[in-house]
């Protein structure tokens, strides 16, 4: 009896302990299944994000588009490479951390911006100068040019992003509905980055413009979204077509491309020069600082007009965009009698404040006497129009090129912070 009581005290004892090897285990279902549950719904909310911006990812290009783009002589295998290797491009961790987690007080506005709104009945009339420039924010431009309306990098949505509801958004609202802009001869688009290539205004558009005019590649995009192919024009650096008595001419830049992951530099990007009988445009586009910009102002210039980008900019990609005073001194070298600054004042792209590329322009035009015009997000210019320099923008802290400076590489062997590194900068040395 005794051994039997025994073997029940131990079974029961070993009972006891099994269930306190099982207990521990329970927590650890719990959490694996909350785990689980986490797991499932990140799954199911990036399925929906993935599915509502799948389309604005917009799509690759094959068949005869391929073939032509692989024919360029600015293709490698399979992406596109600048004239001058972009080295300085990307967004090192101390940049991210700047951007994400130390934000500048000053990146955004603070108040509403005196916006200009127009109607499309501003636009009745030809300019008596035969050129006429409207800022609408950012790179959206309407150039008329002797008889002919031509729409730059529209992007009416509210942000810089394939989706409406995450990305950089917008200071101001857009000065003129789309429906109510006059009747255009062609959009013209730059790249194929989020704040040049908008899906919502492409496809708003698309039964309203004629002709769509594209660096090699982009045609894919616009065709997936439903632009008919014969209403897409694709063209190679140096390539030109007609639009109603005006040469359109893609002209080189030093930028790249890309709407995903997996397709970096898998279209072309270009800067656009317009040609009239007796006017002549150059739109800048996206892109660092290169020597390309002394050949397209000897081969097309001089230019009545030059429309520069200037923000955007920080030191750990300066072979991909421009400092304002590296875009001052490209402006020189297109041969521009008038600058006109674009890229800045829509959009929070990089960790400098909002009204720096302005203040930072001025400064660098005056260095070398050339004229520079601010037009309010829906004013327009002529190059005949004499205006004064007139800071519509609040007063607010700003760093100078001494403080920031950018300088592209490959153009100099080597630069020294201070005054000589900004009259490099300006081609005064």
């Amino acid at each position: 009896m005794k051994l039997i009581r025994r073997s029940q005290a131990e079974s029961k004892g070993a009972r006891t302990g099994e269930a306190k090897l099982v207990r521990p285990g329970k927590p650890r279902r719990k959490w694996l299944r909350v785990i689980g549950i986490v797991a499932g719904f990140l799954v199911i909310t990036i399925t929906i994000i993935m599915a509502s911006i799948w389309t604005a990812l917009g799509t690759r290009a094959s068949g005869e588009r391929l073939e032509r783009m692989q024919s360029s002589s600015h293709y490698r295998e399979d992406h596109f490479v600048n004239t001058l290797p972009a080295i300085q491009t990307g967004m090192s961790l101390s940049v991210a951390i700047d951007f994400f987690f130390k934000s500048n007080p000053y990146g955004t506005p603070k108040k509403s911006l005196p916006v200009v709104n127009r109607a499309g009945s501003d636009f009745a009339t030809s300019p008596s100068s035969d050129l006429r420039v409207t800022w609408f924010g950012h790179s959206s431009l309407l150039v008329e040019i002797e008889g002919v309306r031509i729409l730059t990098d529209p992007v009416w949505s509210d942000r810089a992003a394939p989706t409406s509801f995450m990305g950089p958004k917008r200071f101001h609202p857009v000065p003129i509905a789309l429906e109510d802009l006059p009747s255009l001869d062609a959009v013209v688009i730059s790249h194929d980055h989020y704040d040049h290539l908008d899906y919502e205004t492409i496809t708003a558009l698309a039964n309203r413009v004629p002709r769509f005019i594209v660096p090699l590649g982009v045609g894919a995009h616009l065709e997936y979204w439903g632009i008919a192919p014969e209403r897409i024009t694709e063209l190679d650096w140096w390539e030109q077509t007609e639009l109603n008595g005006i040469d359109v001419v893609c002209t080189p830049a030093r930028h790249f491309s890309g709407r995903f992951l997996n397709d970096r530099n898998a279209t072309l990007w270009g800067s656009w020069a317009f040609i009239g009988k007796e006017r002549r445009a150059f739109f800048s586009g996206d892109g660092a600082l290169f020597p390309g910009f002394e050949e397209i102002g000897n081969r097309l210039g001089p230019f009545d007009i030059a429309m520069m980008e200037v923000g955007a900019y920080n030191a750990a990609w300066s072979d991909v965009h421009m400092g304002p005073e590296q875009s001052v001194r490209a402006a020189t070298m297109v041969r521009a009698k008038l600058m006109l600054p674009i890229h800045w004042g829509t959009f929070n792209l990089a960790s400098h404040g909002w009204t720096e590329p302005a203040e930072r322009a001025i400064v660098a035009a005056e260095k070398v006497n050339l004229p520079i015009v601010f037009p309010r997000p829906g004013e327009s210019v002529t190059p005949d129009t004499s205006l004064p320099i007139e800071k519509w923008w609040p007063k607010l802290p700003w760093k100078r090129v001494e403080e920031t400076p950018i300088v592209s590489t490959g153009m100099a062997a080597s630069v020294e912070r201070g005054s000589r590194h900004y009259q490099l900068a300006l081609g005064q040395e």
